[in-house]
């Protein structure tokens, strides 16, 4: 089973915080799309005929496309890729997009799962990080997602904002409780180089979350999102029983991925591949059938190391007999070595061969991951 990934990199504005390849010009739109289905005809052997378990369309914003743009690329799918029956085929949305006759017009399509990018419930909060929709409009995108059908719903927050209160993150993870959604991703604000929030940083205009605060609201948002029956299943990531995205799941389990779009990731176990972060070269390149594509090949260091990287997030873990199977017995011995330590003040435990975070362990996970490291 494998992943597909089509990156959509359009969006009406930038986010303060965002450095994911996107631009607000949308002229060449027509032109991206049919650049985009040709690469899919260009590459539609790099999965070599695995059947696909999951798409997902990430930006950018997919919303931006019109419902008949979005046929175009599904159609395509269809004639070139193998998609399960069971596939997750999820669109991320904006939620001023998710207007009720957009979403009937989802409904149409193979789209069974909608991510939907709030970061926050207070609009003072979405006026500074530039987002163009308001917090009552997220509430209802929500709830008429799901009148429309979409139960498969998942939202985007993000904490850590300069000046913000453990009071403040409170009352917005008491929103997103009430709208009772199946999957919530966390993820604390970071300052990227090149973005106009690292400017305004840099300027001394703006000031970051000391680390005290951070951690009381990282421990905020494990606590209420337990205490609401939700597994936490990833570092940033929570869901109901079973309701955990697969896609994302299959980039920390190894599974192989294409990733179509200007600046999109593929793995196929040997290698990495990226294309080209520039729509004008991205569609010149595809166009002339030779898609812009660096490629890093994996020996077994960086292969042993993205399992310890991408497992140890999980509730899944890393299993130690894996680690003895495709890299020796003696690597398997240096991880346990290596992991003693942690196992000894509890923040690793081990339960048969698997290596797992401890809920204390989630908080120095970088610390562990980084020890544990073939260097």
């Amino acid at each position: 089973m494998a992943g597909l990934y089509i990156h959509i990199p359009f969006c009406e504005k930038r986010c303060l915080y965002c450095d994911f390849f996107s631009q607000t010009d949308s002229s060449s739109k027509e032109a991206f799309l049919q650049a985009l289905l040709r690469e899919m005809e260009l590459r539609s052997d790099y999965l070599k005929g695995e059947e696909l378990e999951t798409v997902y369309l990430g930006g950018g914003t997919p919303s931006q496309l019109l419902p008949g743009e979005l046929e175009r690329i599904f159609r395509q799918i269809d004639r070139l890729y193998k998609v399960s029956a069971t596939a997750e085929i999820t669109l991320e949305a904006n939620p001023d997009d998710l207007t009720p006759a957009y979403i009937q017009s989802l409904r149409k399509l193979p789209v069974n799962r909608i991510s939907m990018g709030i970061q926050s419930f207070n609009d003072t909060d979405l006026t500074f990080l530039n987002r163009r929709h308001t917090a009552r409009q997220a509430v209802e995108a929500v709830e008429q997602c799901r009148s429309a059908g979409f139960d498969n719903l998942s939202i985007d927050l993000i904490y850590g904002l300069p000046g913000q209160t453990p009071e403040a993150w409170e009352s917005n993870l008491a929103q997103a409780l009430r709208l009772d959604i199946p999957h919530l991703s966390a993820y604390h604000l970071i300052y990227e180089e090149g973005t106009p929030l690292y400017r305004q940083w840099q300027a001394g205009k703006v000031r970051a979350v000391g680390e005290e605060t951070s951690l009381r609201l990282f421990t905020l948002l494990i606590d209420r999102m337990k205490e609401n029956g939700y597994l936490h299943y990833e570092i940033s990531n929570f869901c109901r029983p079973d309701a955990y995205s697969r896609h994302n799941s299959s980039y920390w389990t190894g599974k192989p991925y294409l990733g179509l779009g200007p600046s999109a990731h593929s793995y196929n176990g040997e290698s990495r591949q990226w294309n080209v972060s520039s729509l004008p070269d991205y569609i010149r390149s595809v166009g002339a059938g030779e898609p812009k594509i660096e490629v890093e090949r994996l020996d077994d260091r960086m292969k042993y190391n993205d399992y310890i990287i991408t497992g140890l997030r999980t509730q899944w873990g890393i299993d130690l007999k894996v680690i003895g199977e495709r890299f020796g017995a003696g690597q398997s011995t240096y991880c346990i070595e290596q992991a003693r330590p942690y196992l000894s003040n509890g923040t690793l435990k081990k339960t048969g061969e698997i290596l797992q975070l401890s809920p204390q362990g989630i908080f120095i996970s970088d610390g562990i991951m980084s020890d544990l490291l073939w260097v």
